[in-house]
């Protein structure tokens, strides 16, 4: 039986008098691959600082290769084995491959001049010990999120590590690097290392993990073998509620046999071409593709912002052409980006203006003057019907988690009443409960005649919520299939193009 090599036994911190983490048990036995699950907000970030040694714990013990710490500091944690990659990776982006990979060796040697021929031969071993292969010389900001991935682990065996801790690692990844990432953790298992896996995909947790330990309000509310838990059990253990599993069933009926939108032999040069598809009202259409095969490009040209040379767009039966952001906007489109931090939201502005942002204009009396009582009235009615938890709109938005972010994009959009909104990833990095809350506003708003365009690298995303679902793959639309004729084994077979 494998020893455990961490353990953290009854720890609890609080910050400005706010409990954090409550008497948390975790123990991660040699070798073993444990997923650390929880909502946002649930404590696992507090956790993982502690065993890293950013935080001390206000009670409670860590016991790491059998030595007792009742304060670990950032460094004693590398000595004893414990490397985290964090969602950025906290690499050197400006930096090549090998540099990144031999620049602690090299500051240890306390040379003055750099032995190259000793940083290729470092890094060139510590990329073959996972088995990849990466240009050394490709600076790190060049590389694809996979790549950086697998630099990151690289750098972490490096420094002998004997517990690698993964931050949400998959965030950013194709279901092809998904896989190739699993092999290597794998493959670090059959060495010895251990392994804590956090994440929000629950699929990828049952696909990855031997044991599961979930926190809640910063406690543990369960912790055993993978084998114990089945979807419905663990999403309960995680939000303290049931979580509706159902189907979206598009309803029947109205002008619902006219498309709202028709798109027809539509071609942009090197992206994809010759797309043809119909959307009609109160319809979930999903689009899926790996990366690279042209989703958001053809995303980018519904929008104006990257305009096709050949085919037709018709809304309402109408040709149009839409040639730039303003125009799409006029013609009812609204559109939920991928990167809602960089291309969704004004991070230091308030939640209340970025929900006004894109309507400020409606609010204007007959002097040209704000009116901040009709203003103030549509910001309260968004945070309410979209249930954005906040203590005020007036703090920042950056202030919120994840999935509320995620909400105040969609009230940004609904505020301008779309009739067709393209969300592209509408539910990447958040929590369980949030991506639940967010489908209920999806298919709501469907039921209310919205036409949606649901492009998500979450197949079980887009079995359960759309009623058809077009697979792209190198450009041009391949197959398309009806809500529940295809299981989700089958869609990632042929996402691959293994079948």
């Amino acid at each position: 039986m494998s020893r455990p090599f961490l353990e953290v036994r009854n720890v609890s911190k609080s910050f400005a008098g706010v409990r954090a983490l409550e008497n948390v048990s975790l123990t991660i036995n040699q070798g073993e691959i444990r997923c650390l699950v929880g909502e946002n907000g649930s404590g696992k970030s507090t956790l993982i600082k502690i065993i890293a040694g950013v935080y001390a714990p206000d009670h409670g013990d860590i016991i790491i290769g059998g030595k007792l710490f009742k304060r670990l500091h950032p460094i004693d944690s590398i000595r004893e084995g414990i490397q985290i990659i964090y969602q950025d990776f906290s690499l050197f982006p400006n930096l090549t491959v090998a540099e990144n990979l031999a620049l602690n060796h090299e500051m240890s040697q306390r040379r003055r001049f750099v032995d190259w021929r000793g940083v290729n031969q470092i890094a060139r071993e510590a990329l073959a010990r996972i088995g990849v292969e990466i240009p050394l010389n490709a600076r790190v900001e060049e590389l694809p999120v996979a790549d950086k991935q697998l630099v990151a682990i690289s750098r972490a065996l490096l420094q002998h590590a004997r517990l690698i801790i993964m931050d949400e690692p998959t965030t950013a990844l194709t279901r092809r690097e998904v896989d190739a990432l699993f092999r290597v953790i794998k493959g670090l298992q059959q060495k010895g290392i251990s392994i804590l896996f956090v994440s929000h995909k629950l699929n990828e947790v049952y696909e990855i993990a031997e044991k599961i330990t979930i926190l809640r309000n910063g406690k543990n509310v369960a912790d055993g073998d993978t084998s114990e838990f089945d979807r419905a059990k663990l999403i309960y253990h995680m939000t303290g509620r049931q979580v509706e599993q159902s189907r979206y069933e598009r309803e029947a009926g109205g002008d619902q046999a006219r498309p709202l939108l028709k798109v027809e032999n539509l071609s942009r040069r090197g992206e994809y071409s010759d797309v043809s598809f119909e959307l009609y009202p109160g319809e979930i259409l999903g689009l899926v593709g790996l990366l690279g095969a042209g989703r958001t490009e053809l995303a980018m040209s519904l929008l104006g912002l990257r305009p096709p040379d050949s085919g037709r767009i018709y809304i309402d039966g109408k040709p149009i052409k839409i040639r730039s952001f303003e125009q799409a906007v006029k013609q009812g489109i609204g559109y939920v980006p991928e990167d809602r931090l960089t291309q969704g939201l004004f991070l230091q502005q308030s939640i209340g203006r970025n929900i006004v942002v894109g309507t400020i204009d409606r609010y204007l009396n007959r002097f040209g003057l704000i009116d901040s009582r009709k203003v103030n009235g549509q910001i309260s009615k968004w945070v309410r019907d979209l249930s954005i938890v906040t203590p005020s709109p007036l703090l920042p938005v950056q202030s919120l988690s994840g999935g509320n972010q995620q909400r105040v994009v969609l009230a940004k959009w609904l505020a301008s009443n779309p009739r067709i909104l393209v969300l592209n990833g509408p539910t990447v990095g958040v929590d369980v409960g949030s991506k639940a809350e967010i489908h209920r506003i999806i298919r709501e708003l469907a039921r209310q005649g919205v036409g949606v365009l649901l492009i998500s690298d979450d197949i079980p995303e887009v079995l359960n919520n759309c009623s058809r679902i077009l697979l792209m793959r190198k450009g041009r639309i391949v197959e398309e299939f009806t809500a529940g004729m295809v299981s989700e084994n089958e869609l990632v077979n042929k996402l691959s193009g293994a079948a």
